[in-house]
């Protein structure tokens, strides 16, 4: 059973995802019928004040790190990515280390997972972090399998969430595993939350144009790009960028880190995903715009790409009424 749950604190912790995990394990809802947490702040120096990344924001460990020997959880919130990717206190790093080997789940969200790669705990297994950090996670910690798409992953003892809200699923999640959905499904209400999301962060993930340092080949780019209603070929770009096809082919993989197939594919999704949010077109008009030539081309490379169906996205993230 979950019931000591502790929060490691550090310097411009991020406040809301330090709130999220509050949320859900701090707030005392037995008098709901719920079950209560052990619930500590903990920190390298109880009672010396630390600031958050908002300014003007203090917040002041109540424990010590010793505590986290003694729980069950591990919470490891968020800061930003260079302060995490700096010079990271050595007792906090010896601290989850030391809970996770005494049996603790540790929990981070967003660029916590840091933290855990500091300690050791993502070699080896599959974690997620913010978009943002993804191939930083992955650069730094190269034992660990990041998956940039998911809002979670569960290995058991460690759970690993991705961006802010994700924190949410993951502390959700958590509950629902340890005590049930019922517990999970009430909390979640309480928050004006859904108990589960579906779809991973690909949905929020900005996906701009490759840089380029060719000129040649940046024209070719912008060509591509402004005319991504028409068909293309490898043989037909390698001849406007006066090429042989091979030549191009390596060319733009060592320009743009993949083939001109799924570069314009990426391209499209991304045109898509703006009409579908800026404009009423219908799935057929936003498929010859962006040149997949059908609807239900673009249904299935969208879906294979963000994770939603294009009328769910629209739902989500549209400025205008959807179809």
């Amino acid at each position: 059973m979950l019931s000591k749950v502790a929060v490691v604190l550090y310097e411009k912790l991020a406040m809301f995802e330090f709130g999220v995990v509050c949320e859900v394990f701090g707030m005392d809802r037995t008098a709901d019928g719920l079950p209560g947490f052990d619930f500590k702040v903990c920190g390298a120096e109880p009672g010396k004040p630390l600031a958050s990344s908002t300014p003007g924001v203090t917040v002041t460990p109540a424990y010590d790190l010793s505590e986290l020997r003694h729980a069950d959880l591990v919470a490891v919130p968020a800061a930003p990515a260079d302060v995490l990717t700096g010079d990271i206190d050595p007792r906090l790093i010896e601290a989850v280390r030391d809970a996770h080997e005494a049996g603790a789940t540790i929990l981070t969200v967003c660029s916590g997972a840091f933290l855990a790669g500091e300690a050791g705990l993502l070699d080896g297994r599959k974690c997620t972090t913010h978009w943002r950090y993804v191939d930083t996670l992955a650069a730094r910690y190269p034992e660990a399998t990041v998956d940039p798409d998911v809002l979670f992953v569960d290995e058991g003892d460690l759970v690993t969430s991705a961006g802010t809200a994700a924190g949410i699923d993951a502390c959700l999640h958590l509950v629902r595993r340890e005590i049930g959905s019922a517990a999970a499904n009430a909390i979640a209400r309480r928050m004006v939350v859904p108990p589960q999301r579906d779809g991973g962060q690909r949905q929020f993930i900005e996906r701009p144009v490759a840089d380029c340092s060719s000129d040649s080949l940046g024209e070719t780019l912008q060509y591509m790009n402004e005319h991504l209603d028409l068909p293309h070929t490898v043989d037909e770009l390698a001849a406007r960028a006066a090429m042989s096809t091979r030549t191009f082919a390596r060319r733009f993989a060592a320009e743009t880190g993949t083939t001109p197939v799924k570069w314009l594919t990426t391209q499209r999704i991304l045109h898509a995903k703006q009409l579908l949010e800026d404009t009423g077109f219908g799935l057929e008009q936003i498929a010859a715009r962006c040149g997949f030539g059908s609807a239900a081309l673009l249904r299935h490379h969208f879906q294979r790409h963000v994770g939603l169906a294009p009328t769910e996205y629209r739902r989500r993230f549209g400025r205008l009424p959807g179809d």
